[in-house]
């Protein structure tokens, strides 16, 4: 259960500072100790985590202790027991060891405790109920340290039972499954998924959409996507995708390419939505104003590989949708046909760099060209627009009221 100096802490701590909060808690009494993603992340050699803590002192005695110390406290969950306590200007989460009374699936009544392994026990799964000391000491009451080195995924105790305190833990199951998991999926946890699937409609669509965005970005999420369709935990969120063979070369693309991935870009590729269910994805995934925007227009716009590729006909395309627009749909139409660009790296960086054109004219412009009705100035203004763009960007605005006067007069005749 415990073993003595088994994780080297520089792993996991970068700023020393953080000591000072362990110093504080033991002349008060009390006891801190590292838990959870980082302790799991730091074992694995990962890094790039955020910390937690726990401590065996409530709330109220976490904060005197600080107020006494003179380290600045900041209420962030406090009535489920988390503190935030501000070092350095870093804040670190402190939650003091609870044990829940009441669960409904997706929220728990929690009392605070001293005792460790109950703390521990309230946990979904072996691997994130893992402690470790300042000294590099890890405590593990559910053996997950042998169940990371082993990839084996499954949750303490009951798997129902777990799932039933909080139906959001089916999707993190999977998601763990796709992080580490090494042998074949653990049988009891599957079956607790499929059984109790349906309790994923009482969990508010943000946290379902935030979970599965970390799914999508898995390095086997395809897989791990496969066998959420075969056992229908999906069927109560959304619609099976159909294109999962575009997530895996769109994978190995950017992967190859070194090119960030983007969870919105991978959820596209599975769908290849028309707008109608674009539409329907970005309302049922509570998508932001902008997600949604992105999302809806690259359905719409049916635009050409070939001409994304084309440099004449590529800054008309960032001009007209935006560069995000190119890289993403350039992205997606590579996936869907399954082809490698050459240097697609540059091509990326060529449309980021892409110094995007003002369109010299405005309204006033034509205004003072005798112009007063207003339907006939923007018909006029995305007339020349569309010149100018065909141009290439070449016509000062001088140039471009000539070729309107050119145009009226021949209106005219």
């Amino acid at each position: 259960m415990i073993r003595d100096n088994y994780l080297d802490i520089n792993k996991l701590v970068k700023n020393k500072q953080i000591f000072r909060l362990f110093r504080v808690v033991e002349r008060h009494g009390g006891v801190l100790r590292f838990v959870g993603g980082a302790v799991r992340d730091a074992l694995k050699g990962l890094s790039g985590f955020d910390l937690d803590l726990a401590t065996d002192l409530s709330p109220d005695e976490l904060v005197e202790a600080c107020d006494e110390e003179g380290l600045k406290t900041i209420p962030i969950g406090i009535k489920y027991g988390t503190v935030g306590v501000l070092i350095n200007d870093e804040v670190l989460e402190v939650t003091s060891l609870r044990k829940d009374v009441k669960t409904d699936g997706r929220h728990a009544e929690v009392e605070f405790t001293d005792n460790w392994e109950e703390d521990a026990s309230r946990r979904d799964l072996t691997i994130n109920a893992v402690y470790a000391d300042e000294k590099g000491n890890v405590f593990d009451y559910y053996n997950g340290i042998d169940d990371l080195e082993k990839g084996v995924v499954r949750f303490i105790g009951s798997p129902s039972q777990r799932i039933k305190e909080d139906y959001l833990r089916i999707l993190r199951f999977f998601r763990f499954y796709s992080l580490f998991g090494k042998q074949e999926i653990d049988k009891k946890a599957l079956a607790a998924c499929r059984e109790n699937s349906e309790g994923l409609t009482t969990l508010s669509m943000e946290r379902i959409r935030d979970e599965l965005f970390k799914i999508l970005l898995t390095p086997r999420a395809v897989e791990t996507i496969r066998i959420m369709i075969e056992n229908d935990i999906l069927a109560y969120i959304m619609p099976n995708p159909q294109h999962l063979d575009d997530l895996t070369f769109l994978s190995d693309m950017v992967e190859r390419e070194k090119i960030p991935h983007e969870a919105l870009r991978r959820l596209f590729v599975i769908y290849r939505p028309d707008e109608s269910l674009a539409e329907n994805l970005s309302v049922r995934l509570r998508l932001s104003k902008k997600q949604k925007q992105l999302f809806v227009t690259l359905s719409r716009e049916k635009v050409a590989l070939e001409d994304l590729l084309n440099e004449n006909k590529l800054p008309q395309l960032i001009y007209r949708y935006g560069k995000e627009f190119c890289i993403e749909k350039m992205l997606m139409e590579a996936s869907r046909h399954k082809e490698y660009i050459p240097g697609l790296r540059l091509k990326i960086d060529a449309v980021k760099n892409f110094a995007v054109p003002e369109f010299p004219l405005r309204g006033k412009d034509i205004i003072a060209q005798g112009v007063s009705d207003n339907h006939r100035i923007g018909a006029e203004l995305k007339e020349l627009e569309e010149i100018w763009i065909s141009g290439g960007f070449r016509q000062s605005k001088e140039e471009l009221l000539d070729i309107r006067a050119k145009l009226n007069k021949t209106a005219c005749q």
